[in-house]
């Protein structure tokens, strides 16, 4: 069958508090290299003519100047911490370019928590001033979005659960320090993961770069990039450092990958 394109964008790849981090004078905090600049962390795939944006990041109106964005069709949200949510007022923009509500994707959890902490949102009453125009699809399970079948990956992230995406050859995983063995099987034969990375010295809700190595080395994506970086990665002297296949990620990384229709319901048949 014929294949399309995935393209993808890494919107932001950085931790909470961005880099540089505020009133830090590290090396990190001030180089030069526009690869230590980190927005906070999220991903744009583009199918086609939709743009679906994995969550909202707190700097998602500056990411979205930078990379043109035009339009945003549907959101996959990961979890509900406040760097991968708290830009959702910024998606107004695009309901006034498109004049139609946006889906927002998610566990039955996450969604519960995005309408208890943005209630202004989702209230019935008329409220003065424009929000945004949302509507919440909790999905536990792969469903289909723009000819795409999108399978969530659930991840520990700590004491809660986050959900990881995948979609064709792509497939998402930030915010995570450990992969359920039943999550394995449907990351297989990946040309590109995306994979939380944190830090050198170890933490309890993400992944190090240590164990995010051992992780992509076990899951044998074809290219590995580490993303959500702490100001301790030094992008032009750690990247050369690490093992072949794998590099860590950058802000408006750019990658095309093709999809087919057959790989796509054979991943999605494993989680339906």
């Amino acid at each position: 069958m014929p294949a399309a394109t995935l393209d993808i964008t890494i919107l932001g790849s950085g931790t909470s508090t961005g880099i540089p981090v505020v009133g830090c004078d590290c090396s990190v905090c001030q180089s030069a290299d526009p690869r230590n600049k980190r927005t906070r962390c999220s991903a744009l795939i583009k199918h086609g003519q939709y743009n679906i944006l994995i969550d909202t990041a707190t700097d998602l109106r500056q990411q979205a100047l930078r990379e043109n964005i035009r339009h945003i069709d549907a959101v996959l949200y990961t979890h509900s911490h406040a760097d991968h949510m708290h830009g959702i007022d910024d998606l107004r923009s695009f309901n006034l370019r498109q004049k139609a509500a946006i889906p927002l994707y998610g566990s039955p959890r996450t969604l519960e928590r995005v309408r208890d902490n943005f209630a202004y949102i989702f209230a019935d009453a008329e409220i003065p001033g424009y929000v945004p125009r949302l509507s919440l699809q909790p999905i536990e399970t792969a469903f289909p979005l723009f000819d795409l079948n999108i399978v969530p990956i659930p991840l520990n992230h700590g004491g809660m659960q986050a959900y990881g995406y995948r979609c064709g050859p792509f497939a998402y995983l930030t915010d995570c320090n450990g992969i359920p063995e039943e999550s394995l099987p449907l990351l297989e034969n990946l040309e590109l993961l995306v994979l939380d990375g944190l830090r050198f010295k170890p933490h309890n809700t993400h992944f190090n770069i240590p164990q995010a190595i051992e992780m992509a080395q076990k899951i044998g994506a074809r290219q590995t990039l580490l993303t959500h970086l702490s100001h301790e990665v030094d992008h032009p002297r750690h990247d050369p450092q690490l093992p072949e296949r794998i590099s860590f990620a950058y802000d408006g990384q750019h990658f095309s990958l093709e999809i087919s229709q057959t790989e796509e319901k054979a991943v999605g048949s494993q989680l339906s």
